[in-house]
């Protein structure tokens, strides 16, 4: 029998209940509103016909998909901000509905900069994740297996610092901070990597941590002893390893508050100590640009010093030492857990050998 609106005893909601197709259905509209009730009754009513007829893919909509995405497994606090914000856009469209075109509209309307932002930032915030669910759902037969234009990221230079670099870049950051830096530029490990570090997977006696990678894997990575004697000064021993520091108001003026743990809040590449970085980066000399700007209902610009060296390129600075290090792209391409060797080669002959004695001094270890 086709589906009718009727009302429970126990509900102020409308419910819809029938069978459409062979399929019984039962359930709330949501609404107590008898016109509403009856525009839902209605859609669901020819939802279930069109799925009755060409199958599931053709009613499933990416508001569903993505609820199952994210209830499959759990997603990372910059995946879930990513996600949001397809939702927002796509809302309720059909997934056999999206293609090229609704990609293309869609970096117009989620981007700040629009069809004008630069490749990685498209990749990164929108064709990634939008990509992840469509598979998640092709998996499932709800759509086709997803098949866009993946806009062509320049290759850009390989920024690294030399040991002095490094060195002085750390002298002129906060307190909190330095461990932290240290920990980066001595393992190679990355920004997520470090902050979700927690005190039960570090062995200081064996110089050895266990961090774990966005897919999931686990990763031991070796501590220099460098590394070691800077973990050794924290006075905590139980929780996240590293820290924030944030400004607290108390009686007499500004105090200073530690956190149990750092947020990812949808940052990346460093965005967690964006200020901390950008002050020591400014102190130490190293370059930059002054970005000045008027805030939205304000008068008065306000500038930033944003410098050209990010968290991440922590990363590249320890491959590159490495690589100077031992000459090996196999066991460079072991110890920083990446993928495939092609993006390891990016590393070779990047530091000269002229800085071996000083990389070998910064870190501490026996040549």
């Amino acid at each position: 029998m086709p589906l009718k609106v009727y009302k429970r005893t126990d509900s102020e909601k409308l419910y819809v209940r029938g069978t459409v197709k062979g399929q019984s259905i039962y359930e709330s509209t949501g609404t107590a509103d008898p016109r509403q009730a009856e525009e839902y009754r209605a859609k669901r009513e020819a939802e279930l016909w069109q799925e009755g007829i060409y199958g599931k893919r053709a009613v499933v909509t990416f508001a569903h998909a993505i609820t199952a995405y994210l209830e499959a497994e759990p997603r990372s606090d910059a995946t879930k901000a990513y996600l949001l914000r397809l939702l927002a856009y796509f809302g309720t469209i059909r997934l056999s509905d999206i293609d090229q075109t609704s990609l293309d509209q869609a970096y117009r309307h989620i981007l700040r900069d629009g069809a004008e932002a630069n490749p990685a930032t498209k990749v990164r915030s929108v064709l990634t994740p939008l990509r992840s669910v469509l598979e998640f759902a092709a998996i499932r037969k709800w759509c086709d297996r997803p098949a866009f234009d993946k806009p062509r990221i320049p290759t850009g230079r390989t920024i690294y610092l030399r040991p002095e670099q490094v060195t002085l870049l750390i002298d002129n950051a906060a307190v909190h901070l330095k461990p932290l830096l240290v920990f980066l530029f001595g393992t190679g490990a990355r920004m997520s990597e470090a902050l979700e570090l927690d005190w039960a997977c570090v062995d200081l006696r064996g110089r050895r941590a266990v961090v774990w990678q966005k897919q999931g894997n686990e990763r031991h990575i070796d501590l220099p002893p460098r590394v070691c004697a800077s973990l050794a000064s924290l006075p905590n021993r139980d929780g996240r390893v590293f820290r924030p520091v944030r400004a607290r108001k108390s009686r007499n003026g500004q105090g200073r508050e530690i956190g149990e743990a750092y947020s990812e809040n949808g940052r990346t590449s460093g965005g967690q100590i964006k200020s901390g970085w950008a002050v020591a980066c400014r102190k130490a000399g190293l370059p930059g640009r002054v970005r000045v700007w008027t805030p939205k209902g304000q008068e008065k610009s306000k500038s930033v010093f944003v410098p050209n060296v990010t968290p991440h390129d922590a990363r590249h600075t320890w491959a590159s030492w490495q690589y100077c290090l031992h000459k090996d792209l196999m066991r460079l391409k072991a110890d920083g857990g990446w993928g495939n060797i092609t993006t390891v080669t990016r590393y070779a002959k990047v530091m000269p050998d002229a800085y071996r004695n000083e990389i070998i001094e910064w870190l501490g270890i026996n040549a």
